[in-house]
């Protein structure tokens, strides 16, 4: 799901609206620069949404600071995919490139 779409569905100013965008930008090039799986064609979806609905979260209550929002997305993303690999061996080289790269 588009970022676009998840912030139209919102209330947010112009400047909030903006700001969380360039956040989800910020995040998401942090994950296609680390070299994770996750960026790959089969992920990118299920990876931005997850991003997005984590930045949007944040936007909600109130957080601005666009580092702090990309950390926190980043570090959700993390512990998201770790819940849903556990057991696979999946999750060790997707969240070392992530972690790495934030």
């Amino acid at each position: 799901m588009p970022m676009a779409k998840l912030l139209s569905s919102r209330a947010f100013d112009p400047e909030t609206t903006s700001l969380l965008g360039a956040a989800f930008d910020k995040a998401w090039q942090t994950v296609q620069t680390s070299g994770s799986p996750l960026a790959d064609e089969k992920h990118a979806a299920a990876t931005r949404e997850i991003l997005a609905k984590n930045i949007l979260a944040a936007g909600h209550r109130g957080d601005r600071d666009i580092d702090q929002l990309v950390e926190e997305a980043l570090a959700l993303l993390i512990i998201s995919n770790d819940t849903s690999a556990r057991g696979t061996g999946a999750y060790d080289a997707d969240a070392s490139a992530v972690e790495r790269h934030s």
